[in-house]
């Protein structure tokens, strides 16, 4: 989800709130998925009244994959969204999707829970009830499997791309892109992975018969740790360069076929025991 944003807002206060009598600014500005709120007043959303409803707002976030971060004069004090706060601040705040930037988030919080401060949000109440689905929990566990070579009958292994980014904020995690049976990548909004500057469809990775996936230039350069190609195999962190966009490759290792025995390539003096050719062993 990519925004463009520049908008203030008013909240008043009501007529019993120990905060003050004046109004709460918020002023909203940014682009793409990062986004900053200077707030005038830092407490007057940090106390419990309003508590499920800033809960709600972070998951919200979370799930369109931004990021907004809280300020007041200058200082950062929590960001909301898609970050993962520490264990520690989960029993503070109720939610892994609600970091606190400073020491002076958290005694700020502290405070306006201390003197009970009105809710200024509207009412989490006039939200439509949610359908509890499903109905009863799952009690089944994942069946332990014992590995025994290096490709997986599923055809499995969670093989993903994942963007790297040097600019990331505390608890922001890098875009990941899961390839199941294959992606194209591409400018173009209609292809799976979309990223900018980069021809309308750029590359494409296929999952080939062989349970390999294969990275392949279309209309633009691809280069594989460095070097530009056609088309490579992908081994789990392999670096693939699409124009000013780096990834890594990773797939789980009783999947990935880069070294007999576990997928990893090197080890052990970088000898191995050549896998049996014919039936892939089973996993």
């Amino acid at each position: 989800m990519r925004v463009a944003a520049d908008l203030e807002v008013r909240l008043q206060r009501g007529a019993g709130d120990p905060g003050g009598e004046g109004d709460v600014v918020l002023h909203l500005r940014g682009h793409d998925s990062r986004l900053t709120m200077e707030v005038s007043d830092p407490a007057a959303f940090a106390g419990s009244a309003d508590a499920p409803a800033v809960r709600a707002f972070a998951e919200s976030l979370a799930a369109s994959g931004v990021v907004v971060r809280v300020v007041h004069d200058g200082r950062l004090l929590v960001c909301l969204g898609a970050v993962r706060a520490p264990w520690w601040q989960r029993r503070a705040t109720g939610s892994a999707r609600i970091r606190l930037g400073s020491l002076r988030g958290a005694v700020t919080s502290a405070r306006a829970r201390a003197r009970r401060a009105p809710a200024v949000l509207p009412s989490a109440s006039l939200l439509p009830p949610t359908t509890m689905w499903p109905i009863a929990p799952t009690f089944a566990r994942r069946s332990r499997r014992r590995v025994t070579g290096t490709h997986d009958p599923a055809r499995g292994g969670s093989a993903r791309l994942v963007l790297v980014r040097e600019d990331v904020w505390g608890g922001e995690r890098q875009p990941i892109f899961w390839l199941g049976d294959g992606v194209t990548i591409g400018s173009d909004p209609t292809c799976d992975v979309v990223l900018r500057g980069l021809a309308p469809l750029h590359a494409r990775v296929e999952h080939d018969e062989e349970d390999e996936y294969v990275v392949r230039a279309v209309d633009g350069d691809v280069r594989v740790h460095g070097a530009r190609v056609l088309g490579s195999v992908l081994r789990s962190g392999a670096r693939v360069d699409l124009g000013p966009h780096h990834l890594a490759y990773y797939r789980e290792e009783h999947a990935d076929h880069g070294r007999p025995y576990y997928g990893r390539i090197g080890g052990e003096l970088g000898r191995q025991r050549p896998q049996p050719p014919g039936p892939r062993p089973a996993v």
